[in-house]
Formats: C-alpha cells, sequence, structure tokens
C-alpha cells in the first residue's frame, strides 16, 4: 500500500483517543471561561477591570508562548517523536495552576493589588501548561491523516470530546455541587462550593490527557519526524516561522475570522452565568439543564460537518456557520430585550433558550471542526511552497485564539461591569436595577452579535476547495516520491 494511503486509513481506536485529550483541554477552559471571572469579581471582590486586565496581560503572554511552543514542537527530535514528550508533560503543572488560581492564599484575599498580581500570574501559568499539550496535540491531529475529510472526521472526534469535557463540567457543577449540595447556601455565590469543583476538573485533566498521550503514542513512528534541515529553535527561526505563516493569504483570513468571532464567542462565555443568575434569573437547577442545547448541537455537528464539506465545501461552511452561531446565540436575549421572551425563571424560558440555542450550537461545532481542518490543509499548502511541514506553528494560532475568546471576554465584561453595566460585587438575583439588567443583555445580545457576523464576513476570504487541495497533495506526493 502507498505510504500516502496508509497514512489516511484511521482506526477509530486512535480516533477517539486523540479526541479524548480535548476533554481536558476543554474541562480546564470551561472552568476558567465559566467560573473565574465570577468567583473573583463577585466572591473575593476584585473589580471587573482589574480582573479584565489580568486576562489581558495572559493574552500578551499567550501571543509569546504559544508560537515558541509551535516552532519547539516542529523542531524537537526525540524517540518518542516532536508531540508525545510535551503532551505527557503537561497535565500536572496544568492541574496545579487550575487549583491554585481558585484557592489564593489568604493573607492577600483582601489586597486588591495583591489578589490582581496573584490571578495575573496563576493565569499565565494556567495557560502556558494549556499550551504544552493543546500545540502538540492538535499538531499530531492534523499529521494523523491527508485527506480532505478524513481530516474532518479525526477533527469532529476532536470537537465531540472537547464537548464531552464541557459537559461533564456543566452537570456536576450545575446539578451536584450548586444545586444539590450548595443551593441553600447560595450555590455559585457561596465560596466553599468551588472546592469539590476544582478537585473535579484537575482528576478529569489528569485522566484524560494522560490517557489520550499514552493510547496515541503506537501513532509515533506513523507521524514524520523534525526535517532536519529545520535546525534547532531560535528566536530568529521563530520570528521567520511566524512570517511565512502570515504570508499564506488563507492562513490570513483564517486569523482575522478568528480575532473577530473571539470578541462574539468570549462576550458571551464570559457574562454566559451573569445572563443566567441575573438577568434570566434562574435557579443552578434550571441552568443545569440549559446542557441540552450542546448535547444536541455538538452531536448533529459531530456527523453533520463532513457531509456539509462534501456538499459545500470547507470554505462556504466555515461563514455560514459563523453567521448561525452568532444569530442564534444572540437571538434569546435580543428577544428578551424587546418583551418576546417568556417569563424570568420560568421552566418555559428554560425550553425556550434550549431550542434556540441548539442552533447555536449546531453551528458553533461544525464551525470549529471547519476551522481546524481547514487548517491542516493549510500546512499542506505551506509544506509545498516552503518544504516545510509546520503544523506546530499553524496550530498555535487556533490555541491562541481559543484562548484569546475568554480572554477578550473578561476584558470586555470586566470594563463594561464597571464602566456601562454597573454591577456591584455581591450583587443578589433579582433585586438588580431594571435599568442595570438592560445593559447587561446589550452587551451580550447585539454587541456581542455584531463582531460575529464582521467574523463571517472575513472566512470567506479563505479559499482552499477540495480541488485545489487535491492538487495540492498529488504535488507534495510527486516531490516525495522523487526524493
Amino acid at each position: 500500500m502507498p505510504a500516502s494511503i496508509a497514512r489516511d486509513a484511521l482506526s477509530f481506536r486512535t480516533k477517539f483517543w486523540f479526541g479524548v485529550g480535548a476533554s481536558g483541554e476543554s474541562a480546564t477552559n470551561w472552568i476558567f471561561n465559566a467560573l473565574t471571572f465570577l468567583y473573583y469579581q463577585q466572591i473575593l471582590g476584585l473589580s471587573g477591570t482589574l480582573t479584565g486586565t489580568a486576562v489581558f496581560i495572559a493574552i500578551v503572554s499567550d501571543a509569546i508562548s504559544d508560537p515558541i511552543m509551535g516552532s519547539i514542537s516542529d523542531r524537537f527530535q526525540s524517540r518518542f517523536g516532536r508531540r508525545h514528550p510535551f503532551m505527557f508533560a503537561a497535565p500536572i503543572p496544568l492541574v496545579a495552576s487550575i487549583y491554585l488560581i481558585f484557592f489564593p492564599p489568604a493573607a492577600i484575599v483582601d489586597s486588591q493589588p495583591w489578589l490582581f498580581a496573584w490571578f495575573t500570574v496563576m493565569t499565565v501559568l494556567m495557560r502556558t501548561f494549556t499550551t504544552l499539550f493543546a500545540i502538540p496535540h492538535l499538531a499530531m491531529g492534523a499529521e494523523l491523516s491527508a485527506d480532505y475529510i478524513e481530516r474532518s472526521k479525526v477533527m469532529s472526534f476532536n470537537n465531540l470530546f472537547g464537548f464531552y469535557g464541557g459537559f461533564a463540567m456543566h452537570c456536576f457543577v450545575w446539578f451536584f455541587v450548586f444545586d444539590a449540595l450548595y443551593g441553600s447556601q447560595g450555590g455559585q455565590l457561596y465560596r466553599p462550593a468551588y472546592l469539590p469543583i476544582v478537585l473535579f476538573c484537575c482528576a478529569l485533566v489528569l485522566v484524560t490527557i494522560f490517557g489520550c498521550a499514552w493510547f496515541t503514542r503506537d501513532q509515533i513512528p506513523r507521524m514524520r519526524a523534525a526535517m532536519k534541515a529545520e535546525g534547532a529553535f531560535t528566536f530568529v527561526t521563530l520570528l521567520r516561522d511566524m512570517w511565512l505563516a502570515v504570508s499564506n493569504r488563507h492562513y490570513r483570513f483564517l486569523l482575522l475570522g478568528l480575532f473577530f468571532l473571539a470578541m462574539t464567542i468570549g462576550t458571551h462565555e464570559t457574562l454566559g452565568i451573569y445572563m443566567a443568575t441575573y438577568f434570566w434569573q434562574l435557579s443552578p437547577f434550571q441552568i443545569g439543564w440549559l446542557v441540552l442545547n450542546n448535547l444536541i448541537g455538538y452531536h448533529i455537528g459531530f456527523f453533520g460537518a463532513a457531509f456539509a464539506h462534501r456538499r459545500i465545501d470547507k470554505r462556504w461552511t466555515i461563514v455560514a456557520a459563523a453567521a448561525g452561531l452568532s444569530f442564534f446565540w444572540s437571538l434569546p436575549v435580543n428577544l428578551g430585550l424587546l418583551g418576546f421572551a417568556p417569563a424570568r425563571g420560568s421552566w418555559e424560558l428554560v425550553a425556550f433558550m434550549i431550542g434556540i440555542f441548539a442552533f447555536s450550537s449546531t453551528f458553533g461545532s461544525i464551525l470549529n471542526i471547519s476551522v481546524m481542518s481547514a487548517l491542516a490543509d493549510i500546512t499542506d499548502e505551506h509544506e509545498l511552497h516552503t518544504g516545510r511541514r509546520q503544523e506546530g506553528i499553524f496550530y498555535s494560532a487556533r490555541t491562541f485564539f481559543s484562548k484569546m475568546t475568554n480572554g477578550v471576554g473578561h476584558v470586555v465584561a470586566g470594563i463594561a461591569l464597571d464602566v456601562y453595566i454597573t454591577l456591584p460585587s455581591g450583587a443578589v438575583p433579582g433585586q438588580v436595577p431594571a435599568d442595570t439588567l438592560f445593559r447587561l443583555g446589550v452587551v451580550d445580545g447585539p454587541f456581542a452579535m455584531v463582531w460575529g457576523f464582521v467574523g463571517a464576513a472575513l472566512y470567506a476570504g479563505y479559499r482552499i476547495d477540495r480541488r485545489y487541495h487535491a492538487q495540492v497533495r498529488a504535488a507534495l506526493n510527486a516531490l516525495r516520491d522523487n526524493q
């Protein structure tokens, strides 16, 4: 069997365990996106602006650490391959940083400057250790297959198990901890409730990341070793790698689309717990049931992404999915601001939100799969034009923007909460003034939606289709056969 065909024949087991690794990354993202802002701003009393500033500083560090990790991973040589040594090294320091974010020393909690410094440092460390796993993991996914559609299936597993990590966290947090254990003591506003949540998250991260690394190690011989021509990592080679990457037209448009979409996703994810608690006035048990929309949407996306890529190709799938995600994610609050939503705190409202959010979840799932698959196609074109195989560099952008979504959301939400929304620390659900709730809805609704539409328009600049990719693969195979 020709090597190019053999590399495309992936077993279910390989795709399954590759996907499992995404559960650990998504559990980390979930606990940070969903809970840290509320925890620091409402419970520990750190101002929203300082909370957002801490995450902005972490974004700056991500802009440095992510491409460095990508370049190092592309060049790393060992008998365990380019990717797996980092995947094995990541989980223990990652869970330590998660724990320390939620449990700062008692002596600094009452000091805004020290609490801000602690949150900043721990956030930078957490996101750096996330990078240590996520970039090699995704780069490995791009290496597993060179087939245009099989890549979409590989990333479908990654996307689905990413959902499962968040799903496990959501159900444990809202049904068990915030409702059954501590519902009578304030739920999400009760500080001791966060200890079992953090411990559960740490256990989930350890098991899934180690499991992914261990059960995919048999793929190491099938993946390409670092090319000797690449040389050792230096900052000069890093800058060259980054310049060559952004010189790719298709890559630039994906980055621009990701940037503006990050404004939409980040704002929604950061304000989600505020919207459910204060704007919609739902109980923890009701908030728990909102996960049904993701359960529906992610499974439709798992089966629908490859189908859409066959029918309308990846480019228009990405454009349509970005627009659909932006529209439906903001639709419930937009209707609520106009007076067309069911009563706050009612089960009719829960059903209303699940029904609409199922569409946004479906579009979001398909979008994530499509963009990750498209990045793998770009690496093929990049190799043809430059002779360098650099999945790590290209996927460092995906990891950076994945973290930037919550980072931008924290910055926007932090400033908005202090300056525009004016929601004070210790606010009581049901006792927040109507004008404050209206301003909260405006930020989560119309404001967040606009940026997603801008991102969708920019995604149209990506133009690698199935036919062009087949030509690229044929040219690469010809070059390799002649070597």
